[in-house]
C-alpha cells in the first residue's frame, strides 16, 4: 500500500488542514466522533463532517464506524504516527490545544476490584501510555455511588443500574455466570442421576465471597426455578480468591465467566451446567450530569469493555 502523506512531504506539494488533523487527532485519541467534539469544543456534526472531508483528501478511510464509536484504520494509523508528534508540539509551543496530559488533573475511577483489575484496567492502557493518570478505588457499589454523589470519584463501574436520578449510567459491559468446579468435583457430581439436578451437588464443598451467597443463589433461582438450600465452606470478599480456591480443588462456585475463561480454556476448571439462557448481569458506567473541566474523563468514559455477551435477561 502507498504510503499516504498527509503532511505534502513528497510528491505534488499538499495543503494540509491543520484543524482537520486536529480533529482526527482527537477522534483516534478519543475513539468516537462525540467524545472528540467535547474535547475540541466543537459539535458532533462538525467533527463527522471534517473527518469526511480529510477522508476525501486523504483518499481513504479513516475509522471504521461501530454501533459504539469508531476504530481506526490502518491508514489511521499511520496517520497518527506521522501527525501527533508534530501537532503536540505546536500545541504545547502555542498554548493550545484539547490535549493538556501535563496539567490535566488524574482521572478518579472506581468500582469493583476484579471486573476493574481483569478489564477495566487493562483496556484503559493505551490511554495511560498517552498521558492520562488515574487513580482507582475498589470497593462495592452502593458505597462507591455514594461518593461519587459526594465528589469523591469522576466515574464509577457499578454492577446495578443507580437509582433516581441524580446520576447518569450507561451501560458497560456483561457478566455471564457460570457454574464451576475442578475436573475432579465435576466427575464426582456427574456420577450422581441425572434426575438429581443441582442435588448433586451438595455433597460438594460452596465456595462464595458473602455469606448470605447472592450470585449462587441468583443463578439457583434463574437456572433451576428454585431456592438454594446450601451453606457456604468458605466465603472471602475476593472474586479472584474465589476462583483460587476452586481451581485449587476446594469445591465449587459460581463466577463471572470472563474472571475463569482462562481456566475453564486449560481445562483447570470445567462447567456443571450450560443453560441456554445463563443469567447475565449488566455493569454500568456511572457519572454526575454534566461535562467534567477535566478532558480525560472524556477519554476514560468513551472506552468499552469487551463483554462476554449481551441480550436481554431476566433479572
Amino acid at each position: 500500500m502507498r504510503p499516504i502523506d498527509p503532511l505534502g512531504t513528497t510528491g505534488t506539494p499538499a495543503q494540509p488542514d491543520l484543524n482537520l488533523l486536529r480533529t482526527f487527532l482527537a477522534v483516534y485519541r478519543s475513539g468516537s466522533f462525540t467524545a472528540a467534539a467535547q474535547l475540541l469544543g466543537l459539535s458532533q456534526p462538525t467533527v463527522t463532517t471534517q473527518i469526511r472531508s480529510l477522508e476525501r483528501q486523504t483518499r481513504r478511510e479513516l475509522f471504521e464506524r461501530l454501533p459504539r464509536g469508531v476504530a481506526p484504520t490502518a491508514v489511521a494509523h499511520e496517520l497518527a504516527t506521522r501527525v501527533a508528534a508534530p501537532l503536540d508540539a505546536l500545541a504545547a509551543a502555542t498554548g493550545h490545544g484539547p490535549r493538556e496530559e501535563s496539567h490535566a488533573e488524574p482521572v478518579h475511577l472506581a468500582g469493583p476490584a476484579e471486573l476493574l483489575s481483569t478489564r477495566a484496567l487493562p483496556a484503559l492502557a493505551p490511554l495511560v501510555t498517552e498521558g492520562v493518570r488515574l487513580r482507582v478505588t475498589t470497593g462495592l457499589t452502593e458505597p462507591l455511588l455514594d461518593e461519587l454523589r459526594a465528589g469523591r470519584h469522576d466515574l464509577v463501574i457499578a454492577t446495578t443500574r443507580p437509582r433516581g436520578r441524580t446520576l447518569s449510567a450507561v451501560p458497560l459491559t456483561d457478566e455471564e455466570f457460570v457454574l464451576v468446579a475442578a475436573p475432579a468435583w465435576a466427575d464426582r457430581a456427574a456420577e450422581r442421576p441425572a434426575g438429581d439436578g443441582p442435588a448433586a451437588l451438595h455433597d460438594i464443598p460452596l465456595i462464595t465471597y458473602a455469606e448470605d451467597l447472592p450470585i449462587v443463589r441468583r443463578y439457583w433461582r434463574h437456572v433451576f426455578g428454585r431456592r438454594l438450600n446450601c451453606r457456604a465452606a468458605v466465603s472471602v470478599p475476593d472474586l479472584r480468591a474465589v476462583l483460587a480456591l476452586v481451581t485449587a480443588g476446594a469445591g465449587f462456585s459460581v463466577l463471572p465467566r470472563y474472571l475463569c475463561a482462562g481456566e475453564l480454556a486449560s481445562g483447570a476448571l470445567v462447567l456443571l451446567d450450560a443453560p441456554e439462557d445463563a443469567p447475565i448481569n449488566t455493569g454500568y458506567l456511572v457519572q454526575r450530569p454534566g461535562t467534567s473541566d477535566n478532558p480525560h474523563v472524556t477519554l476514560v468514559r468513551v472506552r468499552r469493555l469487551p463483554c462476554d455477551r449481551r441480550k436481554r435477561h431476566r433479572q
